[in-house]
């Protein structure tokens, strides 16, 4: 009886304690993310930036950028839109900020990307039109003594398909270029004047730059259209010009470029274009190094625990894998072998596994990347992608094969269909001039995932194999460059004995084995 009455007292101090605790507990900080966004008539699925928070949508020119349809979103669960603007159609012709709420509120950016192909050429023109779109505006040049009163145009196209102009230029025809010349275009029922600029230049020839890799040079010029245009080169220091082959030069009008071949490593080169037997000025590069991937022949591993570590105990690592998640739940299905193409040496394994007890768990794909993982959120991983690199190869190279199993797990809905199919091993590189390393995660809620197409990439090439490949054979993969000029800041290599991995989505035990990876700085 003496202790049911303690007891009583204990709980009615404990409640009257509790009517003078204040809640301070935080509500939950998840952020509030699309998931999906779709709009009618785009030509690719929707970018989406979870980290800088923006959404990119890629329209045809055929489409009318000003009034935009959203058919369809996902939100993170729990999110809802703040003054949603897609009960209506949008102009996505200048971003647009759309407010999601889920706890706090996180401000996102809507992007409307059209590339509209837009030319403005006449006759004897010297280079390519300069078109400044948002400001209306054409600048072009002609050789001096032209007859810029009866100036021929050969074809305009300065707006989206269907577009009227006044002038009518459609078709050719000629303008007065003594002076600006006003046109008027028409496009979806809206009016813009453009305004077209046409000067003279003395010069026969104009090199107007060089994009110098490692064992390549790009070398742009300008001339007049239709003549005999090209590139020449030399050691510097020498007399003697090489002359690139017509194969290796691209025209677009009066501008064009010689990809130049087989240069050596950081030595100094001069370079001119010539037209016809006019030449322009010389210029100087200095191509770059040719660096190699560390550890690219797998030599090197250490056992952390049960975390096997592609890199030598005690040294920088430049390679990552999902060793640390897969870990967890039993042991690494990133491992060195003895299984190599040369019968020598070590090479990696990376197998595909179900991590779990019974039903509970998810697939974790056999990994390997040029990064490190972060850390684990729940089940889910987050890796950073990507090492410093300035270089710029052609192709990267290597060995592989594969045992392939049929998929087996899928996560959720997200391709359900697949289950029963082949699998697919994937080896992919890229390079981006990101201010950071690209971070990955995989939880669906936070889903941030490498887009090939993504505004950072500077340079993307792949290679995949939906089948068993029973013993080790080569493979080339060849970077495909956005642009000549943009300088990388880091390099990504991913290989996954899964290609729906990212998902939790491959056969359990699919495996694959990679080495010898090299990089080539040649065509």
């Amino acid at each position: 009886m003496k202790k049911s009455r303690i007891f009583f007292a204990l709980v009615i101090a404990l409640a009257a304690m509790a009517g003078c605790i204040k809640n301070d507990i935080p509500y939950p900080r998840i952020q509030a993310n699309f998931l999906q966004l779709v709009a009618r008539g785009q030509t690719a699925a929707t970018a989406i930036d979870s980290t800088l928070r923006v959404a990119t949508i890629t329209f045809p020119e055929e489409t009318d950028i000003y009034n935009v349809t959203i058919t369809d979103y996902e939100l993170t669960p729990g999110a809802s839109i703040v003054d949603n603007p897609f009960n209506s159609p949008v102009n996505l012709s200048a971003p647009i900020f759309v407010t999601l709420r889920l706890y706090q509120d996180y401000e996102w950016k809507i992007v409307g990307l059209q590339d509209i192909e837009r030319y403005f050429d006449v006759a004897g023109q010297m280079g390519t039109s300069v078109i400044d779109v948002p400001g209306h505006r054409v600048v072009l040049y002609v050789r001096e003594g032209t007859d810029l009163a009866k100036l021929q145009v050969d074809r305009v196209k300065l707006s989206n398909v269907g577009a009227t102009m006044v002038p009518d230029l459609s078709n050719g025809g000629t303008i007065n270029a003594k002076s600006p010349v006003t046109i008027t275009v028409t496009t979806f029922g809206r009016e813009e004047t453009w305004t077209v600029y046409v000067e003279t230049v003395e010069a026969a020839a104009t090199t107007v730059s060089v994009d110098a890799w490692s064992g390549v040079a790009w070398v742009h010029g300008q001339a007049e259209a239709g003549k005999e245009n090209g590139v020449e080169y030399r050691l510097a220091g020498t007399t003697e010009w090489t002359r690139v082959p017509a194969s290796d030069v691209t025209h677009d009008g009066g501008s064009f470029t010689g990809r130049i071949n087989d240069l050596s490593p950081m030595t100094q080169y001069e370079t001119r274009v010539y037209s016809d037997t006019d030449f322009g000025d010389i210029l100087e590069f200095t191509t770059g190094s040719e660096p190699q991937i560390p550890n690219g022949d797998f030599e090197f591993w250490w056992l952390d625990g049960k975390v096997w570590c592609p890199w030598e105990e005690g040294h920088d690592a430049f390679w990552g894998t999902g060793n640390i998640g897969a870990s967890t739940l039993g042991n690494s299905n990133t491992t060195p072998t003895e299984d190599t193409p040369s019968g020598s040496g070590l090479a990696a394994r990376l197998e595909t596994r179900f991590v779990g007890i019974g039903a509970l768990g998810k697939l974790a794909a056999g990994n390997l990347f040029a990064g490190s993982y972060l850390r684990t959120v729940g089940t889910n991983g987050v890796l950073s992608f990507g090492r410093p690199f300035t270089e710029r190869p052609t192709k990267m190279q290597g060995q592989f094969k594969y045992n392939m199993v049929d998929i087996s797990h899928t996560y959720g809905n997200e391709y359900a269909d697949l289950v029963g199919r082949p699998d697919t091993c994937i080896v992919w590189i890229a390079l981006i001039d990101s201010a950071e390393p690209f971070e990955i995660r995989t939880a669906p809620s936070d889903r941030q995932l490498f887009d090939p197409a993504g505004p950072e990439v500077v340079a993307y090439g792949q290679m995949q194999m939906g089948e068993t490949v029973p013993g080790y054979i080569p493979f080339e993969i060849e970077l495909n460059y956005t642009s000549t000029s943009r300088v990388p800041k880091y390099i990504l290599i991913t290989a996954s004995a899964s290609k729906y991995g990212d998902y939790f989505t491959g056969g359990n035990g699919s495996t694959l084995y990679i080495d010898d990876f090299k990089l080539v700085y040649h065509y």
